[in-house]
């Protein structure tokens, strides 16, 4: 955590060592930065009052996660636990910050990982096929599913063991075939399905859904890891293009969060798309992006909230 920066991932203010009651028993202690709420408490708030999340939260919210995400994926770190609980918020400036990096890893190629990894709704499926040389693609399954849940107000694969989780998935995704099972994992062998077709994407939704955020749904929710979008292609996509948008406000009449403050680091790495993720009116002479303007200066002392948030003043994880 000492080596990731970026404002959308909770920084490590300070850790200690201490002893446990038990001989040679020590105790990691990480002292977080505070922010009040989770992307969980948020959404489960206008569930309880029988509402949907306003649009522009999702967009705000899920573009905040795609550009934490493809920031420790450039860095070669798969977080391989991304679920609402663990995307913190601002409910007052929606500024999201990603943490608990208690099961990341940096991935290595070749290097076998375990498979029963990240919470049980938001697992890939190569994982429930018991891969162990996956990549980080694994984070975008689960961001996928974290924005079916915003959008749906619950999970959108809810099942309840690795196998009925697996069912939940071709409920909608249909059958995999041989050849996605192959691109999940070459050593599967046990293919006993029953031939489901898929869902229709408009019919998993409601209504109203906008049809971009379905667009960009089942842009993540692909069998095959690689045909998913990368974290900045997410970014990219007309989802987002509202945030683009001057003068786009949050509905209690703040500014968007900073969105566009992209490090050179973070420009290099899909050049390609720069284009589109740096909006024009932001953009400097020289095509590059250009420093936050002061609408979009948010300081991170910022942490008043629209809703009950337990009494805090520090984030105190231990971890033996």
């Amino acid at each position: 955590m000492r080596k990731l920066d970026h404002c959308n991932i909770v920084r490590l203010r300070y850790f200690f060592y201490s002893s446990g009651e038990k001989k040679d028993e020590l105790y990691l202690n990480l002292v977080l930065e505070y922010v009040p709420e989770t992307v969980y408490r948020v959404a489960r708030h206008f569930t309880k009052a029988k509402l949907t999340i306003p649009i522009i939260y999702v967009k705000v919210y899920m573009y905040q996660l795609f550009r934490s995400l493809a920031y420790i994926h450039s860095q070669g770190v798969c977080h391989r636990d991304i679920k609402p609980q663990n995307l913190l918020v601002d409910p007052d400036t929606a500024v999201l910050k990603l943490c608990d990096f208690g099961s990341a890893k940096q991935l290595v190629r070749g290097e076998p990982n375990v498979s029963y990894i990240c919470s049980r709704y938001y697992r890939a499926p190569e994982l429930i096929f018991g891969a162990t040389d996956y990549t980080s693609s694994i984070d975008v399954w689960s961001a996928g599913c974290v924005l079916a849940e915003l959008l749906l107000g619950q999970p959108i694969f809810p099942g309840d063991s690795g196998v009925d989780q697996l069912v939940e998935i071709i409920k909608v995704l249909g059958t995999p075939t041989r050849e996605q099972i192959r691109e999940m994992n070459p050593n599967y062998t046990e293919f006993k399905f029953p031939q489901i077709k898929a869902h229709p994407w408009t019919k998993v939704f409601k209504a109203r859904t906008p049809p971009e955020a379905i667009a960009l749904c089942s842009s993540l929710l692909e069998y095959t890891p690689s045909s998913r979008l990368s974290p900045l292609e997410a970014c990219a996509h007309s989802f987002f293009d509202e945030l683009r948008s001057p003068g786009t406000q949050l509905p209690n009449s703040r500014p968007l969060p900073a969105l566009f403050n992209f490090s050179p680091g973070e420009l290099s790495i899909q050049p390609s798309l720069n284009a589109i993720l740096v909006p024009p009116h932001l953009r400097s002479p020289a095509g590059s992006a250009s420093l936050t303007p002061p609408s979009q200066a948010l300081s991170e002392t910022q942490t008043g909230s629209e809703w009950q948030s337990p009494d805090a003043t520090t984030s105190l994880t231990n971890s033996s």
